[in-house]
């Protein structure tokens, strides 16, 4: 898919009208391709004052991949809570499980100038504050590991240094609530290509 049709992207047409999503980007391609799969999305909403997630599901299909779609605007305490539920709904699915069957987060490739994707079938996303230790992502979009910040360029380093230690790699990583969807899932990517291997599969928001 070329890079301009990933400008607004998404196109989607329901009830007469045509609506958009505006993916992250990033410049790096996690996963390039995904077949047999189901799209989801959650676009960004506005009544009154307030921002809405509002969920489209309807061509979503329980033994499929699912790539989930979500506007970059929404704030991770508006998007979490709906990806809980969906993450329920394909976990908890019996007569047509798939174990197989994977969840990714769909962004824009800056650089491939493809559409690309990210795995989190395997997190667990938790709405409140660890209490353990944990790798945080605060408000500023600064590291804290341990309750210093680390300047990104650093993170890998101290994190081998940690965990040298015994059971540090029970770190969990967690993101400030109000953390636009689009600063997360670069975060996700800049995670990735540490290639760090961490026991906890726990992300809490928080």
């Amino acid at each position: 898919m070329k890079y301009f049709t990933l400008i607004v992207l998404f196109v989607l047409f329901s009830c007469g009208y045509k609506e958009d999503i505006l993916l992250p980007k990033s410049d790096v391609t996690v996963v390039a391709d995904v077949q047999d799969h189901s799209p989801i999305y959650i676009f960004f909403r506005t009544k009154d004052k307030d921002t809405l997630a509002e969920v489209n599901r309807k061509n979503s299909i329980i033994s499929t991949n699912w790539i989930l779609n979500i506007d970059k605007r929404l704030p991770l305490r508006l998007v979490v809570p709906q990806v809980i539920k969906l993450q329920q709904k394909k976990r908890e699915e019996k007569a047509h499980k798939n174990e197989k069957a994977e969840n990714y987060y769909s962004y824009a490739d800056s650089i491939g100038k493809n559409l690309a994707f990210i795995p989190f079938t395997n997190v667990y996303y938790k709405m409140k504050k660890p209490t353990a230790a944990v790798i945080y992502f605060n408000k500023n979009n600064e590291v804290l590991i341990e309750n210093a910040i680390v300047k990104k360029e650093k993170v890998k380093e101290v994190l081998i240094q940690i965990l040298s230690r015994e059971q540090a790699n029970d770190f969990s990583f967690g993101f400030h609530r109000n953390l636009s969807f689009g600063s997360y899932l670069q975060n996700k990517i800049f995670i990735e290509s540490l290639h760090l291997d961490f026991k906890s599969k726990e992300e809490f928001i928080y």
